[in-house]
């Protein structure tokens, strides 16, 4: 299934792409929450689907795709984790996986514009798959860490540079200014996958390719990731985790390209769609 939400920001409305159609699915009765997902939401929206897809309606193509899920409690990213991204950043491939959080205020539809942040100089760009977790994981094993995966999104892990490494401390500050999350358009649920370690992300800033990687140059790979995780803290349902960016980054560039408003970023992944993000100026 390839579920989606749209509308308004304040009357978001959950839909679902079933046989090549957007649907509208809000008769179903809930949105796609962590209870959603917690309450094996996945296989009764399938099951109501079998009786009711044909009353329906569609989702017009004008309707603003929002967030794929609503209230996701974390969304943890994972840094360094492509082996031509630790290269360009020069830094050693690290020996565990890199974690640091992102606030999920950042959290935005995939086609909405990006603030670029007030001051900022050094606004960057990195095309990320990112699973989404659809049950309780403590303390799993990696043989056990698929069968916790809800599914799939693409998220562009929006940074800037001189909050993260320039102001000290920890990461967070440079990925969790408002807006730096956009995800989607879809949840794609892991059946529509046939390989998650064999998808091709692509990034283009105004028309021009910056990022072309793949999957299968994960470091660690999701399973690995999951389980690691899960060894520090539960990952709940609706958790997002971001599994780090491909080369091609602005900051990896001589000299550095780092965005300015009017700036068009379109990226996406094999099986998940793809996003748009105009970046315009803080207006406070």
């Amino acid at each position: 299934m390839k579920l989606f939400r749209f509308g308004n920001p304040t009357s978001e409305k959950p839909g679902i792409n079933y046989q090549g159609k957007n649907l509208n699915v809000q008769a179903f009765g809930e949105d796609y929450t962590p209870t959603f997902f917690a309450n094996d939401g996945l296989n009764r929206l399938q099951n109501w689907l079998n009786d009711n897809a044909d009353s329906c309606p569609e989702v017009s193509d004008t309707e603003r795709m929002a967030p794929p899920l609503v209230q996701s409690g974390k969304i943890i990213c994972v840094g360094l984790n492509y082996r031509d991204h630790a290269s360009e950043s020069k830094m050693e491939l690290p020996k565990e996986p890199i974690i640091f959080f992102k606030a999920t205020s950042a959290i935005v539809g995939p086609n909405d514009d990006l603030v670029i942040p007030k001051g900022s100089e050094k606004t960057d760009w990195e095309v990320e798959l990112a699973v989404v977790i659809g049950k309780k994981a403590s303390y799993v094993s990696e043989s056990e860490a698929m069968n916790y995966v809800a599914g799939y999104m693409v998220h562009n892990d929006y940074s800037e540079r001189a909050y993260q490494l320039e102001r000290s401390g920890q990461w967070v500050k440079g990925k969790s200014c408002d807006t730096f999350a956009p995800i989607g358009p879809y949840l794609v649920t892991k059946d529509e996958i046939e390989d998650v370690h064999n998808l091709n992300l692509w990034l283009k800033v105004n028309g021009e390719t910056k990022q072309q990687g793949t999957t299968a140059d994960l470091i660690f790979n999701v399973p690995h990731l999951i389980s690691y995780l899960s060894q520090f803290m539960s990952l709940q349902p609706g958790d997002i985790i971001s599994t780090g960016t491909p080369a091609g980054v602005g900051l990896g560039f001589d000299p550095p390209i780092f965005l300015k408003a009017g700036d068009v970023v379109e990226l996406g992944i094999d099986g998940l769609g793809s996003s748009r993000q105009e970046a315009e100026a803080y207006q406070g």
